[in-house]
């Protein structure tokens, strides 16, 4: 599938997904915050300087048992660790602010594409996206976690080499030797062991490390997956209990783990490779410089406090040096996030730009009307001829055809969320419009806001929310009003769709769209239903699918479906009976 691809981000797609924020109205706050940090950044590395600087005073102290300096470098000490602690605490605490401030902006902005345009819908009939809910909810936050974090510490690890590059080069002085009888001296020799240690370190761990990008991105697909399937479980517990289909489920939850397992394993043999090189590098650089520099210490060209000068230096330099030896495992996890972000805004905008051969228009008469409407499937078939129609503000259509011609996807399409085929349809303007699908949608939230969606409670009263529900006979739902639950979980299919339609009745929609809206309900709740539709809302315009020949009677007209054997390309054709042969549908 699609959403299988792996995108490999460029620089420049990089940069369309962290720059927006630090253009957008925040931009202020965000740079401000940034300057701060960085200057929080200059400072400590100013200490380090410090401390280097102390190093050399503290062991020359010690090795001339000089002990009023070695009192004064204590007390010395002291206040460059507090002021230390006092900077890296706030730097931290700054920085997870603006991390989160990055990561708010970043989410809403992401929730609006997502949801905008039904690109959620899309992606998903389509599966253009994998796992969305993942890539909004983790992808993000590792991303503005992994961009400060990474940044700044580059910027830090500049700055370090800079700034010791220059005290290393004078304190380690010149080495000499004789090389094929020639005298060769090596002025700084300690900075260019050091860049050649930290490069050639570099150059390994990248060379051992480099599959973690793509290995990553899987892991994360995969669990997701499998967080997916367990969920689903949570969602459709009562029909896998009453099929008794948990070891099926077992099954499949089985294989999605064995994936994350086989997956995880290929990560470990990486990393073992990688933390070998690793571990080696980090440890021998623990004793590199002092092999280094001990000639010149014994030859008594240099005292003790120099040589732990130029050890910690060269100690600053390697690290500044091994930025990318250290931050290579999340160099690799936030390349692989990038990759997704990358897609996931890549399927956004295809799907946010995409025109449909479909006209949209207003009618200033008709409540609905379809142009030579024709729709497609997906794959490019023809779903039904043809059709021109319309129907008048208050008329009552009711939708017929056998199971698969076409009757849900008109409705989808009349939406504007079925994008494939062409032709025009056209509503009436100003009008306010209802859909009511077979499974009815219920946010979790209390049961007010379950029953006002999608508009809030706050725009009813409880006396009316009282009526609609005794009306729809859900009467012993009213205690519950205030109640929090995952309504879609705890009301039945029936109590949910006269809870759909008690809804209808609350919002007073004038063009209503019903979607086997009955279908989990018994005839004479059905019947039931549909009369107060009409006596409460008698001027509503209405157009039901229904399978059920009693609730025809409560329309006045009937488009039906019937096999069209003319033509090859479209199996359906799209009937308007008169109102006579409605009740006979």
């Amino acid at each position: 599938m699609k959403a299988n691809h792996i995108k490999t981000a460029g620089w420049r797609d990089i940069w369309q997904v962290v720059a927006p924020y630090w253009r957008s109205e925040e931009k202020w706050q965000a740079w401000g915050l940034l300057a701060v940090i960085i200057i929080l950044s200059l400072a400590i590395v100013y200490l380090s300087v410090l401390f280097n600087q102390w190093n050399r005073v503290f062991y020359d102290a010690l090795q001339t048992k000089n002990f009023p300096m070695f009192k004064s470098q204590l007390f010395k000490f002291t206040w460059l660790a507090l002021l230390y602690i006092l900077l890296s605490i706030y730097k931290i605490y700054l920085t997870q602010g603006l991390q989160m401030h990055w990561r708010r902006w970043m989410t809403r902005q992401y929730m609006e594409k997502w949801l905008s345009h039904h690109v959620y819908y899309h992606t998903e009939q389509q599966q253009t996206v994998d796992n969305p809910d993942q890539r909004i909810a983790e992808d993000l936050n590792a991303l503005t976690n992994g961009t400060l974090s990474l940044t700044l510490g580059l910027l830090s690890s500049v700055v370090t080499f800079v700034t010791f590059i220059s005290i290393l080069w004078s304190v380690s002085g010149p080495l000499s030797f004789v090389f094929s009888g020639h005298h060769v001296t090596i002025r700084g020799y300690m900075v260019w062991f050091a860049i050649l240690y930290a490069g050639v370190g570099s150059l390994i761990i990248w060379k051992v490390g480099r599959p973690l990008v793509s290995l990553g991105f899987m892991q994360e697909k995969f669990e997701a997956n499998f967080c997916f399937g367990l969920i689903r479980i949570r969602e459709n517990n009562d029909a896998i209990a009453l099929y008794q289909g948990e070891p099926r489920e077992v099954i499949q939850l089985d294989d999605r783990f064995t994936s994350i397992k086989d997956n995880w394993w290929s990560i470990m043999r990486v990393g073992r490779r990688l933390n070998v090189a690793s571990k080696f590098y980090e440890q021998f650089a623990i004793i590199f410089p002092i092999l280094v520099a001990a000639p010149r210490y014994f030859s008594g060209a240099i005292q003790l406090g120099t040589l732990m000068q130029i050890n910690s230096a060269f100690g600053q330099i390697q690290n500044s040096l091994s930025w990318f030896i250290d931050a290579f495992t999340q160099l690799a996890n936030w390349k692989a996030c990038i990759n997704r972000l990358v897609g996931f805004n890549a399927a956004v905008d295809r799907h946010s730009s995409q025109n449909t051969p479909i006209e949209r228009a207003r009618d200033p008469l008709q409540a609905l009307s379809l142009q030579a409407l024709t729709l497609n499937i997906p794959d490019g078939r023809t779903l039904f001829a043809p059709v021109t129609a319309s129907i008048a503000p208050g008329e009552r259509v009711l939708v017929a055809g056998p199971s698969g011609c076409g009757k849900s996807t008109l409705l989808r399409a009349i939406a504007g969320i079925w994008p494939y085929g062409s032709g025009g349809i056209s509503l009436q303007e100003d009008r306010k419009l209802l859909f009511l699908p077979q499974r009815s949608y219920l946010p979790i939230s209390t049961l007010k806001g379950a029953l006002c969606y999608p508009d809030t409670p706050d725009h009813f009263t409880e006396a009316q929310m009282h009526e609609v529900l005794v009306q729809c006979r859900l009467k012993h739902l009213l205690p519950r009003l205030n109640h929090e639950a995952n309504w879609g979980h705890w009301l039945s299919p029936g109590e949910q769709q006269r809870l759909a339609f008690a809804r209808a009745l609350l919002l007073k929609p004038e063009i209503l769209f019903l979607d086997e809206a009955t279908s989990a309900l018994d005839d004479e709740n059905a019947q039931l239903m549909y009369r107060l539709l009409i006596d409460t809302l008698p001027h509503i315009t209405l157009v039901s699918v229904a399978h059920r020949n009693s609730v025809a009677r409560y329309h006045t007209r009937c488009w039906r479906f019937t096999r069209h054997d003319n033509d090859e390309k479209a199996q359906w054709q799209l009937s308007a009976l008169p109102p006579t042969l409605a009740e006979n549908a």
